[in-house]
Protein backbone atom coordinates (compact mmCIF):
# COMPACT_ATOMS: atom_id res chain seq x y z
CA UNK A 1 0.00 0.00 0.00
CA UNK A 2 1.54 3.30 -1.11
CA UNK A 3 1.24 6.32 1.17
CA UNK A 4 2.43 9.89 1.01
CA UNK A 5 2.83 12.79 -1.37
CA UNK A 6 6.17 13.65 -2.95
CA UNK A 7 6.53 17.02 -4.69
CA UNK A 8 9.33 18.21 -6.93
CA UNK A 9 10.17 21.33 -8.84
CA UNK A 10 10.37 24.94 -7.66
CA UNK A 11 11.76 25.80 -4.22
CA UNK A 12 11.62 29.55 -3.81
CA UNK A 13 11.70 32.16 -1.07
CA UNK A 14 9.12 34.85 -1.77
CA UNK A 15 10.00 38.40 -0.78
CA UNK A 16 6.58 40.00 -0.52
CA UNK A 17 5.82 43.69 -0.74
CA UNK A 18 2.35 45.17 -0.29
CA UNK A 19 2.00 48.26 -2.47
CA UNK A 20 -0.63 50.98 -2.66
CA UNK A 21 -1.19 50.67 -6.42
CA UNK A 22 0.44 49.23 -9.53
CA UNK A 23 2.40 52.08 -11.14
CA UNK A 24 2.60 53.06 -14.77
CA UNK A 25 6.01 52.79 -16.44
CA UNK A 26 8.47 55.25 -14.83
CA UNK A 27 5.98 56.07 -12.04
CA UNK A 28 6.25 55.37 -8.31
CA UNK A 29 4.35 53.08 -5.94
CA UNK A 30 4.66 53.05 -2.17
CA UNK A 31 5.60 49.88 -0.28
CA UNK A 32 3.22 49.61 2.68
CA UNK A 33 4.52 46.38 4.23
CA UNK A 34 6.97 43.58 3.48
CA UNK A 35 7.67 40.04 4.60
CA UNK A 36 9.12 36.78 3.33
CA UNK A 37 7.78 33.26 3.03
CA UNK A 38 7.78 30.01 1.10
CA UNK A 39 7.21 30.00 -2.64
CA UNK A 40 7.17 27.64 -5.61
CA UNK A 41 4.89 24.73 -6.38
CA UNK A 42 6.75 21.94 -4.59
CA UNK A 43 7.50 24.00 -1.48
CA UNK A 44 4.02 25.54 -1.24
CA UNK A 45 2.07 22.34 -1.80
CA UNK A 46 4.09 20.35 0.75
CA UNK A 47 3.96 23.07 3.40
CA UNK A 48 0.23 23.53 2.83
CA UNK A 49 -0.30 19.79 3.25
CA UNK A 50 1.68 19.87 6.49
CA UNK A 51 -0.41 22.78 7.80
CA UNK A 52 -3.62 21.01 6.77
CA UNK A 53 -2.48 18.18 9.04
CA UNK A 54 -1.89 15.56 6.37
CA UNK A 55 -1.72 12.17 8.15
CA UNK A 56 0.69 10.75 5.58
CA UNK A 57 4.39 11.24 4.71
CA UNK A 58 5.57 14.32 2.80
CA UNK A 59 8.78 14.48 0.75
CA UNK A 60 10.44 17.03 -1.50
CA UNK A 61 12.70 16.92 -4.56
CA UNK A 62 14.63 19.90 -5.87
CA UNK A 63 17.71 22.07 -5.68
CA UNK A 64 18.73 24.90 -3.34
CA UNK A 65 21.98 26.78 -3.07
CA UNK A 66 24.70 26.71 -0.43
CA UNK A 67 23.45 29.91 1.17
CA UNK A 68 21.38 31.21 4.07
CA UNK A 69 18.22 31.05 2.00
CA UNK A 70 18.81 27.37 1.31
CA UNK A 71 19.49 26.85 5.04
CA UNK A 72 16.17 28.49 5.84
CA UNK A 73 14.25 26.24 3.43
CA UNK A 74 15.78 23.08 4.88
CA UNK A 75 15.04 24.23 8.44
CA UNK A 76 11.45 25.07 7.52
CA UNK A 77 10.99 21.62 5.97
CA UNK A 78 12.35 19.97 9.11
CA UNK A 79 9.89 21.98 11.22
CA UNK A 80 7.01 20.74 9.05
CA UNK A 81 8.07 17.06 8.83
CA UNK A 82 8.92 17.25 5.12
CA UNK A 83 11.54 14.67 4.10
CA UNK A 84 14.39 16.47 2.30
CA UNK A 85 16.45 13.42 1.30
CA UNK A 86 16.07 14.40 -2.36
CA UNK A 87 16.16 18.17 -1.79
CA UNK A 88 19.78 18.61 -2.79
CA UNK A 89 22.22 21.53 -2.63
CA UNK A 90 24.19 22.88 -5.55
CA UNK A 91 27.21 25.13 -5.83
CA UNK A 92 26.14 26.11 -9.33
CA UNK A 93 23.58 28.76 -8.38
CA UNK A 94 22.01 30.58 -5.45
CA UNK A 95 18.66 29.56 -4.02
CA UNK A 96 15.80 30.90 -6.11
CA UNK A 97 13.72 33.87 -4.96
CA UNK A 98 10.80 35.95 -6.18
CA UNK A 99 9.85 39.55 -5.48
CA UNK A 100 6.05 39.49 -5.20
CA UNK A 101 4.30 42.85 -5.55
CA UNK A 102 0.74 42.73 -4.20
CA UNK A 103 -1.73 45.61 -4.54
CA UNK A 104 -3.36 46.05 -1.14
CA UNK A 105 -6.84 46.97 -2.36
CA UNK A 106 -7.27 44.05 -4.78
CA UNK A 107 -4.87 41.28 -3.75
CA UNK A 108 -3.63 41.10 -7.34
CA UNK A 109 0.04 40.27 -7.59
CA UNK A 110 2.97 40.57 -9.99
CA UNK A 111 6.12 38.44 -9.81
CA UNK A 112 9.76 39.29 -10.47
CA UNK A 113 11.60 35.98 -10.41
CA UNK A 114 15.24 34.94 -10.01
CA UNK A 115 15.37 31.35 -11.32
CA UNK A 116 18.49 30.43 -9.37
CA UNK A 117 19.10 26.79 -8.50
CA UNK A 118 15.73 25.67 -9.87
CA UNK A 119 17.05 26.27 -13.39
CA UNK A 120 19.60 23.47 -12.88
CA UNK A 121 17.10 20.80 -11.83
CA UNK A 122 17.18 17.87 -14.26
CA UNK A 123 15.80 14.33 -14.59
CA UNK A 124 18.88 12.90 -12.85
CA UNK A 125 17.81 14.54 -9.58
CA UNK A 126 14.62 12.43 -9.34
CA UNK A 127 14.67 8.91 -7.88
CA UNK A 128 11.37 7.04 -7.64
CA UNK A 129 12.84 3.58 -7.06
CA UNK A 130 12.73 3.69 -3.26
CA UNK A 131 9.86 6.00 -2.43
CA UNK A 132 6.64 4.61 -0.89
CA UNK A 133 4.73 7.73 -1.98
CA UNK A 134 1.30 7.40 -3.54
CA UNK A 135 1.27 10.69 -5.50
CA UNK A 136 4.05 12.70 -7.15
CA UNK A 137 3.37 16.37 -7.89
CA UNK A 138 5.58 18.38 -10.27
CA UNK A 139 5.51 22.15 -10.67
CA UNK A 140 5.84 24.57 -12.12
CA UNK A 141 6.03 23.60 -15.78
CA UNK A 142 7.40 26.60 -17.73
CA UNK A 143 9.55 27.69 -14.77
CA UNK A 144 12.11 24.86 -14.69
CA UNK A 145 14.65 25.55 -17.41
CA UNK A 146 16.21 22.12 -17.86
CA UNK A 147 12.98 20.20 -17.36
CA UNK A 148 11.19 22.50 -19.81
CA UNK A 149 13.85 22.21 -22.52
CA UNK A 150 12.68 20.53 -25.72
CA UNK A 151 14.80 17.76 -27.19
CA UNK A 152 15.12 17.14 -30.92
CA UNK A 153 12.19 14.70 -30.81
CA UNK A 154 9.90 17.23 -29.07
CA UNK A 155 10.07 15.66 -25.61
CA UNK A 156 10.90 17.44 -22.36
CA UNK A 157 12.71 16.49 -19.18
CA UNK A 158 9.47 17.04 -17.26
CA UNK A 159 7.68 14.50 -19.45
CA UNK A 160 10.45 11.98 -18.76
CA UNK A 161 10.29 12.58 -15.01
CA UNK A 162 6.51 12.12 -14.97
CA UNK A 163 6.76 9.02 -17.16
CA UNK A 164 9.26 7.46 -14.74
CA UNK A 165 7.08 8.30 -11.75
CA UNK A 166 4.06 6.57 -13.29
CA UNK A 167 6.20 3.59 -14.29
CA UNK A 168 7.32 3.30 -10.65
CA UNK A 169 3.68 3.06 -9.53
CA UNK A 170 2.93 6.62 -8.44
CA UNK A 171 -0.05 8.69 -9.52
CA UNK A 172 1.24 11.89 -11.08
CA UNK A 173 0.14 15.50 -10.76
CA UNK A 174 1.42 18.66 -12.46
CA UNK A 175 0.90 22.39 -12.40
CA UNK A 176 2.20 25.23 -14.57
CA UNK A 177 3.04 28.88 -14.08
CA UNK A 178 1.34 31.88 -15.72
CA UNK A 179 4.14 32.44 -18.21
CA UNK A 180 3.89 35.15 -20.89
CA UNK A 181 6.49 33.76 -23.31
CA UNK A 182 4.12 31.93 -25.66
CA UNK A 183 5.74 28.53 -24.93
CA UNK A 184 2.76 26.94 -23.21
CA UNK A 185 1.78 24.34 -25.77
CA UNK A 186 5.33 23.41 -26.75
CA UNK A 187 6.47 22.90 -23.14
CA UNK A 188 3.36 21.52 -21.43
CA UNK A 189 1.90 19.32 -24.17
CA UNK A 190 4.61 16.60 -24.03
CA UNK A 191 3.95 16.15 -20.29
CA UNK A 192 0.16 15.75 -20.44
CA UNK A 193 0.05 12.04 -21.41
CA UNK A 194 2.09 11.24 -18.29
CA UNK A 195 -0.13 13.21 -15.87
CA UNK A 196 -3.02 11.78 -13.85
CA UNK A 197 -4.08 15.11 -12.30
CA UNK A 198 -3.47 18.40 -14.10
CA UNK A 199 -4.02 21.84 -12.54
CA UNK A 200 -4.32 25.15 -14.41
CA UNK A 201 -5.89 28.52 -13.74
CA UNK A 202 -8.07 30.32 -16.28
CA UNK A 203 -5.13 32.21 -17.85
CA UNK A 204 -3.04 29.05 -18.17
CA UNK A 205 -5.93 27.01 -19.54
CA UNK A 206 -6.49 29.58 -22.30
CA UNK A 207 -2.79 29.61 -23.22
CA UNK A 208 -2.69 25.81 -23.34
CA UNK A 209 -5.86 25.26 -25.33
CA UNK A 210 -6.57 28.49 -27.19
CA UNK A 211 -10.02 28.58 -25.54
CA UNK A 212 -10.91 31.74 -23.63
CA UNK A 213 -12.85 30.82 -20.49
CA UNK A 214 -14.64 34.18 -20.36
CA UNK A 215 -17.20 36.05 -22.43
CA UNK A 216 -17.59 39.76 -21.64
CA UNK A 217 -15.40 39.19 -18.56
CA UNK A 218 -17.81 36.56 -17.19
CA UNK A 219 -16.95 32.89 -16.83
CA UNK A 220 -18.50 30.97 -19.72
CA UNK A 221 -19.51 27.39 -18.77
CA UNK A 222 -19.31 26.05 -22.32
CA UNK A 223 -15.79 27.43 -22.74
CA UNK A 224 -14.63 26.00 -19.39
CA UNK A 225 -15.89 22.58 -20.45
CA UNK A 226 -14.27 22.93 -23.87
CA UNK A 227 -10.89 23.80 -22.36
CA UNK A 228 -11.06 20.87 -19.96
CA UNK A 229 -11.99 18.50 -22.79
CA UNK A 230 -9.08 19.79 -24.86
CA UNK A 231 -6.65 19.00 -22.05
CA UNK A 232 -8.11 15.51 -21.64
CA UNK A 233 -7.81 15.00 -25.39
CA UNK A 234 -4.23 16.24 -25.07
CA UNK A 235 -3.47 13.22 -22.91
CA UNK A 236 -4.29 13.96 -19.25
CA UNK A 237 -5.07 10.53 -17.86
CA UNK A 238 -7.66 11.05 -15.13
CA UNK A 239 -8.71 14.55 -13.95
CA UNK A 240 -8.27 18.11 -15.18
CA UNK A 241 -8.71 20.81 -12.51
CA UNK A 242 -9.33 24.35 -13.77
CA UNK A 243 -9.58 27.11 -11.18
CA UNK A 244 -10.38 30.81 -11.11
CA UNK A 245 -11.75 33.43 -8.73
CA UNK A 246 -15.26 32.01 -9.09
CA UNK A 247 -14.36 28.43 -8.16
CA UNK A 248 -12.89 25.20 -9.49
CA UNK A 249 -14.00 22.82 -12.23
CA UNK A 250 -12.97 19.16 -12.38
CA UNK A 251 -13.42 17.04 -15.48
CA UNK A 252 -12.69 13.43 -16.33
CA UNK A 253 -13.78 11.58 -19.44
CA UNK A 254 -16.98 10.55 -17.66
CA UNK A 255 -17.68 13.18 -14.99
CA UNK A 256 -17.77 16.95 -14.44
CA UNK A 257 -17.88 18.73 -11.06
CA UNK A 258 -18.13 22.48 -10.44
CA UNK A 259 -17.33 23.84 -6.98
CA UNK A 260 -17.91 27.55 -6.29
CA UNK A 261 -15.33 29.42 -4.21
CA UNK A 262 -15.94 30.81 -0.73
CA UNK A 263 -17.41 34.27 -0.21
CA UNK A 264 -14.29 35.88 1.24
CA UNK A 265 -15.01 39.57 1.97
CA UNK A 266 -12.79 41.64 -0.36
CA UNK A 267 -11.59 43.70 2.59
CA UNK A 268 -10.17 40.56 4.24
CA UNK A 269 -8.00 39.57 1.26
CA UNK A 270 -4.33 40.24 1.96
CA UNK A 271 -2.85 38.42 -1.05
CA UNK A 272 -3.60 35.69 -3.57
CA UNK A 273 -0.06 34.48 -4.28
CA UNK A 274 -0.62 31.09 -2.65
CA UNK A 275 -4.22 30.41 -3.63
CA UNK A 276 -3.55 28.11 -6.60
CA UNK A 277 -1.10 25.93 -4.70
CA UNK A 278 -3.39 25.82 -1.66
CA UNK A 279 -6.20 24.61 -3.90
CA UNK A 280 -3.92 21.93 -5.36
CA UNK A 281 -2.83 20.86 -1.87
CA UNK A 282 -6.43 20.52 -0.71
CA UNK A 283 -7.46 18.54 -3.77
CA UNK A 284 -4.41 16.25 -3.55
CA UNK A 285 -5.09 15.69 0.16
CA UNK A 286 -8.56 14.43 -0.70
CA UNK A 287 -7.43 12.31 -3.62
CA UNK A 288 -4.70 10.73 -1.48
CA UNK A 289 -7.32 9.84 1.12
CA UNK A 290 -9.62 8.39 -1.59
CA UNK A 291 -12.30 11.02 -1.12
CA UNK A 292 -14.62 11.64 -4.03
CA UNK A 293 -13.74 14.58 -6.26
CA UNK A 294 -16.62 16.72 -4.97
CA UNK A 295 -15.30 16.59 -1.40
CA UNK A 296 -11.71 17.05 -2.60
CA UNK A 297 -12.70 20.19 -4.52
CA UNK A 298 -14.51 21.58 -1.49
CA UNK A 299 -11.36 21.24 0.57
CA UNK A 300 -9.35 22.75 -2.28
CA UNK A 301 -11.44 25.93 -2.55
CA UNK A 302 -11.62 26.19 1.25
CA UNK A 303 -7.82 25.95 1.57
CA UNK A 304 -7.47 28.52 -1.22
CA UNK A 305 -9.78 30.88 0.67
CA UNK A 306 -7.80 30.41 3.88
CA UNK A 307 -4.60 31.36 2.05
CA UNK A 308 -6.02 34.77 1.11
CA UNK A 309 -5.83 36.09 4.67
CA UNK A 310 -2.06 36.66 4.53
CA UNK A 311 0.14 37.92 1.67
CA UNK A 312 2.52 34.98 2.22
CA UNK A 313 1.61 31.77 0.43
CA UNK A 314 1.02 29.51 3.43
CA UNK A 315 1.02 31.72 6.51
CA UNK A 316 -2.77 31.66 7.03
CA UNK A 317 -3.30 27.95 6.20
CA UNK A 318 -4.68 25.91 9.07
CA UNK A 319 -6.02 22.39 9.61
CA UNK A 320 -8.60 20.63 7.48
CA UNK A 321 -11.09 21.11 10.31
CA UNK A 322 -10.42 24.86 10.32
CA UNK A 323 -10.96 24.96 6.55
CA UNK A 324 -14.35 23.29 6.95
CA UNK A 325 -15.23 25.82 9.67
CA UNK A 326 -14.22 28.69 7.37
CA UNK A 327 -16.43 27.28 4.60
CA UNK A 328 -19.37 27.02 7.00
CA UNK A 329 -18.79 30.56 8.23
CA UNK A 330 -18.46 32.23 4.82
CA UNK A 331 -20.54 30.00 2.57
CA UNK A 332 -20.01 29.38 -1.12
CA UNK A 333 -20.68 31.61 -4.09
CA UNK A 334 -23.67 30.97 -6.35
CA UNK A 335 -23.28 27.91 -8.57
CA UNK A 336 -22.37 29.90 -11.70
CA UNK A 337 -21.41 26.81 -13.74
CA UNK A 338 -24.75 25.03 -13.26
Amino acid sequence: MRSGIMAGGNWIVDQLKIIDAWPAQDALASILAESSGNGGSAYNVLKDLALLGAPFPLAGIGLVGHDKTGDAILADCAAHRIDVTQLQRTAGAATSYTDVMTVRATGRRTFFHQRGANALLGPEHFDFTRTPAKIFHLGYLLLLDRLDALSADGRTGAAEVLRRARAAGLRTSADCVSDQSGRFRAVAAPALPHVDYFFANDFEAEKLTGVSLRRDQRLDPASVRAAARALLEGGVQTWVFLHCDEGAFAASRETEVWQPSLRVPPGDIRGAAGAGDALAAGVLYGLHEDWDVTQSLRLGVSAAAASLYDPRCSASLRSVEDCWRLAEQLGFRAAEME
